[in-house]
């Protein structure tokens, strides 16, 4: 298609390079994760995210002392669940019941609270399974199988190149898809690739689309501590909920589920996380990493600050835009210390400096095998040659494309009407990826389940996006005047959500089954706004893809190829595919202070000041003398996780349940680049505070009962 590249020029200005402020604490516990960084031949003992048909026994067994087999993996990953929101989860009774964190549900319970009611701030508790709450757009996923169909896909592209390259690769992904499920619309099947497309595995789920909740607690319980206290320990949050899968109306037989343990882990003991790790970059170039220094991570920063402002500031105009606000803010806030901490890393010298010499011992290997260096060439210089193009067109690509919309769901609605119509008319393998054939079904629910639209919150996020998307391409942008026209960000904010009816599934549901005519046919103002400026997203987009992550896929490929002949013990980078973390139970020192692995009731109570964010729910002062103050609320242990690890299990060593992650320490946040056992920790909360939780606090003593068995 034409690229319409005068639309896409990136703006005069391309120094992204924003002075921020950070924490001493981010520089300092970077300088001492630097200290110990790994290279690639000599990885810390717990560290990586394995995919489970890659699970390293042999260094679990060396490290921990304990002996798993293929049973115990299997068990395990039978129990656990992906979430299509970006989480993880567990099975945790034989009757659909799943685990997984209070943060992993806030937009189900935003969503499913009727009008006076507030199911994120007050908590939920379903009396009994009639009074569960259908979770509109969230579908579970429970991985059956995995097939490696490299060969398949690397030779469709032999010989090939450019668009015949493309075709016949998504061809030979589709058809690998196709094959894996075999028509049985209770599977899903997804390739995913590894090690930056340098390997390629079909993931077979069993798929629940009629997923429910249970329980979720009070927002001041499950993230008490708020902002201060996030991505720190100690920490005192019961940052957990329970939905349950059903089928044709009915809770699923689960046969296959975790046992619920009934007492703590011990500091020391051996445990295991298992769950679906959105995104590392721990194998990326120098120059990559770079890029990410001085132009995406910059950027990014300076956007959810003031993102998170305008959320803050709409929120306190009354109770119920805070309860509207609660989740996009949570992830605003979460977002720019993720995106803090991370710029910290990668501006601390002596960081980049080892991952320099990391490179260059790859590289200087590789040159002493004269046969596998003619193979793969410089790749290295192919990216950093890409890297100037990236700095262009980052902005224009994030504006107009990746960032568009700001999050609002009236526009995801009509961008997915409008260019699901116009794919759907395509082979599939021709198609955008994410309207492939396999991908129709998620499609169909995201778009056709019932959720509530917020207007106000609609509005600010618009309004927002295409704020900054002026300010950053500039005033005389031909893409900004194709999105803006004469109007102003605030007025065509104001007239697309007030004149929408997309908020209705059945008017979504309509447009789908039409098809392209019944979409241009559409007076709706934000499906005319989509198909006015789609055009210009999709340019953005094909300039981004051909430009950047085209080329630097293929040299990845080669370099991944060095890395497999002259490393072993690699694993992949996390891709929201099923993996398998191994450590154990421990605190650690910082500075000469050390940090236990456990917090208790007792602390919990004693941190509460009775003022946000230390302000515990009514009914857990009321109750506070029926707890047992000793239990063990949360707890520390050396796992490797990272985003899209939330509401993982914590597993011990005979299969038993003991927690659910739900963060990491301060020092994890440079976990998207490196690992230091020393410092790196997962949080997670227990199985015994729970379920204590739950009979004393809650008064749930039938769900408490499920739990146990009985």
């Amino acid at each position: 298609m034409e690229r319409r590249r005068d639309l896409l020029a990136p703006p005069a200005w391309t120094n992204l390079t924003l002075a921020l402020k950070f924490r001493r604490m981010f520089r300092v516990a970077l300088a001492a994760a630097v200290a110990v960084l790994m290279t690639a031949q000599g990885a810390w003992a717990d560290e990586g995210m394995w995919p489970f048909d890659e699970a390293p026994l042999a260094r679990v067994h060396d490290s921990l002392g304990v002996t798993l087999d293929s049973r115990w993996l299997d068990h395990v990953r039978d129990a656990s669940v992906r979430l299509t929101n970006g989480c993880s989860a567990s099975i945790v009774s034989p009757n659909g019941l799943v685990l997984t964190n209070q943060h992993c549900i806030v937009g189900c319970a935003q969503a499913v609270s009727p009008a006076g009611s507030d199911y994120v701030g007050d908590g939920f508790v379903a009396a009994d399974v009639t009074a569960e709450r259908t979770c509109p757009g969230i579908q579970a996923e429970v991985l059956v199988s995995i097939a490696d169909v490299t060969t398949q896909i690397f030779l469709a592209g032999t010989g090939k190149i450019g668009e015949a390259f493309a075709t016949a690769r998504q061809t030979a992904i589709d058809d690998a898809e196709r094959d894996a499920c075999g028509g049985d619309t209770r599977f899903r099947c997804q390739v995913i690739s590894f090690y930056d497309g340098g390997q390629f595995k079909v993931y077979k789920f069993r798929r629940y689309a009629d997923v429910r909740l249970v329980f979720s607690p009070e927002l001041s319980a499950a993230f008490f501590g708020g902002d201060p206290d996030n991505f720190n320990f100690p920490r005192y949050d019961l940052d957990c909920a329970f939905l349950r899968l059903y089928e044709g109306g009915k809770p699923v037989a689960t046969p296959t589920f975790l046992v619920w343990s009934k007492t703590p882990p011990a500091a020391g003991e051996p445990v295991f996380v298992s769950g679906s790790p959105g995104a590392t970059d721990r194998l990326q170039t120098v120059a990559q990493l770079a890029t990410m220094r001085d132009v995406t991570l910059p950027l990014l920063a300076v956007e959810q600050a003031e993102l998170r402002g305008r959320l803050t500031e709409l929120a306190e105009q009354s109770p119920e835009l805070r309860r509207e606000t609660a989740g996009a803010l949570f992830e605003a806030e979460n977002t720019l210390k993720l995106v803090q901490g991370r710029l910290a890393a990668l501006r601390d010298p002596a960081f980049m400096a080892a991952r320099e010499r990391d490179e260059a011992d790859l590289k200087a290997r590789l040159a002493a095998d004269a046969p596998l260096a003619k193979q793969v060439g410089d790749p290295w210089a192919e990216i950093a040659a890409t890297q100037k193009t990236f700095a262009l067109q980052f902005v224009v690509w994030h504006a107009l494309e990746s960032g568009a919309g700001g999050g609002s769901d009236l526009y995801r609605y009509a961008r997915d009407l409008v260019r699901a119509a116009a794919e759907r008319a395509k082979p599939t393998a021709m198609r955008l990826p994410e309207y492939a054939d396999s991908r129709l079904a998620l499609d169909e629910k995201a778009l056709f389940d019932a959720k509530p639209v917020q207007p106000a919150v609609e509005t600010m996020q618009l309004e927002f996006w295409l704020t900054k998307a002026r300010e950053e391409l500039g005033v005389d942008s031909p893409a900004i005047a194709a999105f803006l026209g004469t109007e102003s960000p605030e007025a065509l904010a104001r007239r697309l959500v007030a004149g929408s009816k997309l908020g209705d599934p059945a008017v979504r549901r309509a447009l789908w089954e039409g098809g392209m005519a019944a979409v241009v046919a559409s007076d709706d103002p934000m499906i005319q706004f989509v198909l006015k400026t789609d055009p210009t997203s999709r340019a953005a987009r094909s300039v981004w893809e051909d430009d950047v992550t085209g080329p630097v896929q293929d040299a990845s490929e080669r370099i991944d190829r060095a890395r497999f002949n002259l490393d072993s013990g690699l694993y992949p980078d996390a891709t929201f595919s099923l993996r398998l973390s191994y450590g154990k139970v421990a605190g650690w020192t910082y500075q000469g202070q050390d940090t236990a692995p456990f917090t208790t009731f007792a602390g919990l109570f004693g941190r509460a000041t009775g003022a946000p964010p230390y302000q515990l729910p009514a009914r857990w002062t009321g109750r506070a003398q029926s707890l047992d103050p000793a239990t063990v609320l949360d707890f520390s242990t050396t796992n490797d996780i990272t985003g899209g690890n939330s509401g993982s299990p914590v597993v011990d060593a005979q299969g038993e349940i003991v927690g659910a992650a739900f963060d990491g320490n301060i020092h994890s946040i440079a976990g998207d680049y490196t690992y230091d056992a020393s410092l790196n920790r997962t949080v997670a909360v227990s199985t015994v505070a729970i379920s204590e939780a739950l009979v004393k606090i809650y008064g749930d003593a039938a769900l408490a009962r499920e739990l146990a068995g009985g």
